[in-house]
């Protein structure tokens, strides 16, 4: 008969009669028993109150009633702390039974059992099994030491468990040193600074060879563990990766996907050149296609995987589009995931075959993929130019069926491919505006609009077709009205005289009838540009566009390196690092793939790499850019590193309050508090800490500074501007500069007194600015400064101030007290004061930064009427510490490489594009702050027409 009679019992007084049984004589009456307790615990009856009675039937030969205690042990033992601890001296005999089964399973379930109480009695019959001759015992006890880890992690450390779990590593059967490779590296998720699984060319050989002879879950945990080495060469890395390849052709995808992620990582070591290179590459395709033919839930997990690996390393699938292409009876997010790696690997050679196959798609029932489908053959406009014209007719031929959401999303992505290719396709615009009327979903609308503002002077009626939206301008979404009110500005600047009427309806809709911020904000500054200043409202509505590129939905370089080392994981399915679903410290180590050796390195310079070329292999050069760049919108500030105390004063002046710390700190004991109010700049973003000194030294050591100290001349110093007219500062007026000179900035002064009395006890003071800007000494007037004389002073500054992020970022707000009163100004200091000595990049450092950097923080920029050929610009850039790394000619152009350095340690790479004989350059900025761009770009253009 089945087990199944113990858990259809009806009777009454149960646990008195089970109690009964339990203690009777004869063997098999217990085990009935028994199992009738274990079912009904199964079943949720609370059966703790036979715990005294269960634990006596432990003193049993027999495995099966010993399986059942234990089972009954581990459930109850959290509830009844106190009675369990009678289980204690079982255990400890059962760990020097003769059957290894029976010692196993004591082991085993000493550690399922979670009380403080127990653990320190379980340490001796642990340190027994992990040294026990049975290999099944040992494999249990390394398991074992993880979970009382968990329990109690001091304990563990304390008895020397952790060694004698490294020890194992070297055993000589393979499933012991599986399982001690899985239970080390579970602890050392949890405590990521432990330095536990120290890893060496000897233990990393030992792990290769029991890797052939495990079972598949036990070659699981080892291949991840060789994941997390990093091997000393390329030597090292290709030998592990032959040893690795057979693991490919395991049946379960679960090793075949842990394969894979060390394979693609240490590939990152191997030189392209090699011969073994190619073969990897050739013998990754066939597993990875392998994985498609399983069931669905595997097929995505294994294409998800695929999504990361195509868009590291394309050249392994690109000749396997076949195997992407959507079945009829695929799930809907098997195929929509099929077509993303469809369009990654859509390239000239298959593009033919790859829209044929979208153009199907499109005319499939499921509205959501027929959607990604018209996307797609969009994206791959872009992608593939060539194919464009292509992609365009398959577009209009589409737009033909008159099926309402095909319509919607391919007027979506013809606007994209207008933005890639301009003055290209425009006599598509008329099929387009036959649809306006069927238009019912705010991207499709918004999309229409943008197309017919963008060429309103190729449509006749562009201002009946705008005009036909405004109507119901309330009832559509913020998308909409924005594109709208872009639109018709668009539109009144390119035909001014018949849309005036239209300008002035759009704007007030969008500023007095509006509640949204956004568009309102919008509208006023549209009103005010075309108000004040008509053509520079034409430069700015009507700018050139920069393209757009070809992979929108790329994942940022350095977040796909760490999620190729999490290859097979849920961090793979997500395309998330694990800090962002995993709570609390444990799986949040961040990891990224090895350095490429200088073997293959020496290939790339400069020279042979195209600037802004996406590149197949980011390097991790600059460890966590988070603490190093000082990010300009998210640090905080600490105190100042030098200056007085700041005093509180008394002086009032308006509601806004612009300078920090009273001015009579610096005036002495002067009796009257005079002096700015205590002042407390509005809030703003904060600002990077301690950015001066400190954060210089720290990033000395990761850069290439020795052949980077600059020339001893000065940089370019503006002409004096006048900061504070006489009339604003009862008859004190202030004009000045700043300069550079041999690392130190100051700031030159000139003082004169146009009132008819005499002034004395000048001093002054800056309020927190964007990069720490502050007097690095008092403002020192030797005599009392006499009606209409002038006095010219040199005011040397530091960047160790307070620091607060400024709008613009380079305002610097500034309070000068004398015997009349406290004055204010601001003004606005030239970036490249703050360009230091030692900003010179070494050429492999920079191909690597410049890859590392996020291409969205790349700003492009024009400098023209500028006479000067390469040698001169270079020259006069290097006299204010802009740094020529690499220079190449291209197609008659000269390319310069330049890197600067501002105080804070913020790095900007710079190319300078020149054409002998035009006066106008092409410069192309990256950063990781890229607000700092703008400025730079400004400081280019000063120096060089200066």
């Amino acid at each position: 008969m089945t087990d199944s009679k113990y858990f259809t019992t009806t009777k009454k007084g149960e646990i008195f009669e089970l109690k009964a049984e339990l203690n009777s004589d004869k063997k098999e009456k217990k085990k009935e028993a028994v199992k009738k307790v274990i079912a009904s615990m199964t079943v949720g009856k609370d059966v703790s109150a036979l715990f005294p009675d269960v634990v006596n039937c432990m003193q049993t030969d027999n495995l099966e009633l010993k399986k059942l205690v234990y089972l009954y042990l581990m459930n109850y033992a959290k509830s009844q702390p106190d009675m369990a601890i009678m289980a204690v001296n079982t255990f400890v005999k059962d760990c020097e039974d003769p059957n290894p089964l029976i010692r196993a399973l004591a082991v085993r379930t000493m550690g399922c059992i979670r009380v403080d109480k127990i653990t320190e009695y379980l340490c001796e019959p642990l340190r027994k099994c992990l040294k026990d001759e049975d290999p099944y015992v040992r494999k249990t006890a390394a398991v074992c030491v993880a979970k009382l880890h968990d329990i109690n992690a001091q304990l563990v450390e304390d008895q020397g468990f952790l060694d004698t779990l490294k020890d194992l590593i070297s055993d000589s059967n393979p499933m012991v040193v599986a399982n001690a490779v899985a239970a080390l590296s579970e602890i050392a998720e949890s405590h990521p600074s432990s330095n536990l699984l120290d890893l060496n060319p000897q233990s990393i050989n030992k792990l290769l060879t029991a890797l052939n002879e495990c079972t598949e879950w036990g070659q699981i945990f080892i291949l991840d563990c060789l994941a997390n080495y990093t091997p000393k060469d390329d030597r090292e890395a290709q030998s592990i990766c032959e040893r690795v390849t057979p693991r490919l052709s395991h049946a379960n995808s679960a090793v075949v996907l842990s394969a894979v992620k060390v394979l693609m990582k240490f590939m990152e070591m191997l030189s392209k050149d090699l011969d073994y290179y190619g073969t990897l590459l050739k013998k990754l395709a066939p597993p990875l296609v392998t994985l498609l033919s399983a069931e669905p839930e595997l097929q995505y997990v294994a294409l998800r995987n695929i999504n990361l690996i195509v868009q590291k390393r394309p050249e392994i699938l690109k000749h396997e589009m076949k195997v992407f292409f959507v079945k009829y009876n695929d799930p809907i997010y098997v195929k929509l995931e099929k077509l993303d790696i469809m369009i990654r690997l859509a390239s000239q050679a298959n593009i033919a075959q790859v829209l044929a196959e979208l153009k199907e798609y499109a005319t499939e029932v499921d509205v959501d993929f027929v959607r990604k489908a018209v996307r797609a053959i969009g994206r791959c406009a872009i992608k593939v130019e060539q194919s464009a014209e292509r992609c365009v007719s398959t577009l209009l031929d589409l737009i033909q069926t008159k099926v309402n959401y095909v319509v919607q999303e391919a007027i979506v992505v013809i606007k994209d491919i207008f933005r890639k290719y301009p003055n290209k396709y425009e006599s598509v615009i008329a099929t387009l505006c036959e649809n306006l009327d069927s238009l019912d979903e705010p991207e499709a609308r918004a999309a229409m609009i943008w197309i017919v503002g963008e060429y309103a002077e190729r449509i006749d009626n562009a201002d009946e077709l705008l005009e036909s939206f405004l109507e119901g301008f309330h009832d559509e979404s913020t998308q909409v009205q924005l594109q709208l009110l872009t639109a018709i500005v668009k539109l009144f600047l390119k035909k001014p005289t018949e849309t005036q009427e239209l300008v002035q309806q759009v704007l007030s809709l969008a500023t007095q009838d509006s509640d949204n911020p956004d568009l309102r904000d919008r509208g006023y500054i549209y009103w005010r540009l075309l108000s004040t200043d008509p053509v520079a409202a034409k430069e700015v509505v009507l700018a050139e566009k920069p393209l757009i590129s070809e992979e929108t939905d790329l994942i940022e370089p350095t977040l796909l390196d760490e999620l190729i080392c999490y290859i097979g994981t849920l961090a793979s399915v997500y395309h998330k690092p694990p800090s962002a679903f995993v709570e609390g410290g444990r799986g949040v180590v961040h990891k990224s793939l090895p350095p490429r050796t200088a073997s293959s390195e020496s290939t790339e310079s400069p020279e042979t790499a195209p600037a802004g070329a996406p590149s197949s292999e980011q390097p991790d050069v600059i460890p966590t850019q988070g603490d190093l760049l000082g990010d300009l919108l998210n640090l905080d500030l600490g105190p100042p590193v030098s200056g007085p105390p700041l005093a509180t004063s008394s002086v009032q002046m308006g509601a806004v309050d612009l300078l920090g710390g009273g001015l009579d700190s610096l005036m002495g004991d002067e009796p009257e508090g005079i002096g700015g109010p205590n002042f407390v700049a509005p809030p703003a973003a904060a600002v990077p800490a301690n950015l001066g000194a400190s954060m210089g030294s720290g990033l000395s050591d990761l850069f290439d500074l020795t052949s980077g100290v600059g020339t001893l001349s000065g940089s370019y110093v503006a002409p004096k501007a006048v900061w504070l007219p006489a009339m604003k500062a009862k008859g004190l007026e202030i004009s000045g500069t700043f300069t550079r000179q041999v690392g130190s900035i100051s700031m030159d002064l000139q003082l004169t007194n146009k009132a008819l009395q005499v002034m004395t006890d000048f001093a002054i003071q800056f309020n927190r600015n964007s990069f720490g800007l502050a007097p690095a000494a008092p403002l020192q007037v030797h005599a009392p400064l006499s009606p209409n004389q002038t006095v010219e002073i040199s005011l040397p500054l530091n960047t160790v101030g307070s620091v607060m992020k400024m709008e613009p970022l380079n305002n610097l707000q500034v309070a000068v007290k004398n015997n009349i009163d406290v004055f204010y100004f601001s003004t606005l200091y030239p970036l490249h004061i703050l360009f230091v000595e030692d900003g010179k990049m070494d050429r492999q450092m920079f191909l690597a930064t410049w890859k590392d950097i996020p291409n969205e923080n790349e700003a492009q920029f024009q400098i023209r009427d500028c006479p000067l050929n390469a040698e001169a610009v270079s020259s006069r850039l290097q006299s204010s510490n802009i740094f020529t790394v690499a220079k190449r000619n291209v197609e008659g152009q000269d390319m310069l490489y330049q890197s600067l350095k501002l105080t804070n340690g913020i790095w900007v790479l710079a190319e300078l594009r020149i054409q002998p004989g035009n006066p106008s350059f092409t410069l192309s900025l990256k950063c990781r702050a890229p607000e700092v761009s703008q400025h730079v770009y400004q400081a280019y253009e000063t120096i060089l027409k200066n």
